[in-house]
């Protein structure tokens, strides 16, 4: 089986859901994993976030575990260090989440061979503020330069 591809259908369809869970959500204002919870709180998203160590990150409740997220929950964002990912990913499929977007250097080998064996269509090897409408700062930037070589997905 062929990894997914990810494609501007499957981003937009991704992005149309008001809710996401982040996991991977920082209490440090200088880590990626806060950044992608606080923009997708900025634009207007219900934002659940996932932090073992954290009850709250700026005024958002934080869940331990994806397990223990509410069952509405099924779009979820990874952002953890890439030794974490395929555990945060098992989890979410026991959980019954089928919208999962993998940031960019979150995935690995075996995090990609776990989700074709269990034919999960994940959104991979993209930086999921480069598509947050309307894209700001360095992610404005980043996006151009993939648009102008032809790397955005199609």
């Amino acid at each position: 089986m062929q990894p997914v591809k990810a494609t501007r259908k499957l981003i937009e369809e991704f992005l149309s859901s008001p809710t996401m869970a982040v996991a991977g959500a920082s209490r440090d204002p200088k880590k990626f994993g806060y950044r992608v919870m606080l923009e997708l709180k900025q634009k207007g998203y219900e934002v659940f976030s996932i932090n073992p160590k954290a009850d709250q990150i700026d005024g958002i409740s934080c869940f331990h575990s994806v397990s223990s997220l509410p069952l509405n929950v099924k779009h979820l964002v990874i952002v953890t260090p890439k030794t974490e990912t395929l555990n945060v990913l098992k989890e979410a499929v026991a959980k019954g989440i089928d919208n999962i977007w993998i940031q960019q250097y979150c995935e690995t080998p075996e995090v990609e061979d776990f989700a074709q064996t269990h034919e999960i269509i994940a959104i991979t090897k993209q930086c999921v503020l480069m598509y947050l409408e309307p894209v700001i700062g360095f992610h404005k930037v980043h996006r151009g330069i993939k648009k102008f070589f032809g790397l955005l997905p199609k």
